[in-house]
């Protein structure tokens, strides 16, 4: 396996590329929970692991290649941006399921604990992104 490391994008963000395997979700929460600590905005932590795990568990399983990219960027004071980049031109698919089902909930975790959320094409794959804010009066 090929070591990655974090890399500061913008001002201010963190990206790092992962292996597409079962181990990079875990992978990306610390990602986001250093993130979220350095811009001491750790009340988003939990839902912002939540929705990477989401994210790239969604790239594990229906990406192509052999690595995905996470970035987690500070787009406003109290917004925050999480974004997977795969190889993959399927777009992803919001789901409905069954009471019964096990599974196929996660884009719907990612709308309902996201300020908005939506997919970016490109000629080589697509991102999938969701943003992330404090409410008024919690900051």
């Amino acid at each position: 396996m090929t070591a990655t490391r974090s890399t500061a994008i913008g001002v201010p963000g963190y990206s790092q590329t992962y292996p597409r395997e079962a181990a990079s979700p875990s992978r990306a929460r610390r990602l986001a929970s250093t993130a979220l600590r350095t811009w001491d905005l750790e009340r988003l932590t939990a839902d912002s692991e939540l929705v990477v795990t989401e994210l790239v568990n969604n790239a594990v399983q229906h990406g192509t290649g052999h690595s995905l990219r996470v970035s987690i960027k500070r787009i406003a004071a109290p917004r925050v941006r999480i974004a997977v980049t795969d190889r993959s031109l399927h777009l992803p698919v919001v789901r409905h399921p069954d009471a019964e089902e096990a599974a196929g909930r996660g884009l719907l975790l990612v709308a309902a604990l996201s300020a908005r959320w939506g997919t970016d094409i490109r000629g080589w794959g697509k991102v999938v992104w969701a943003e992330l804010c404090l409410m008024e009066g919690t900051l």
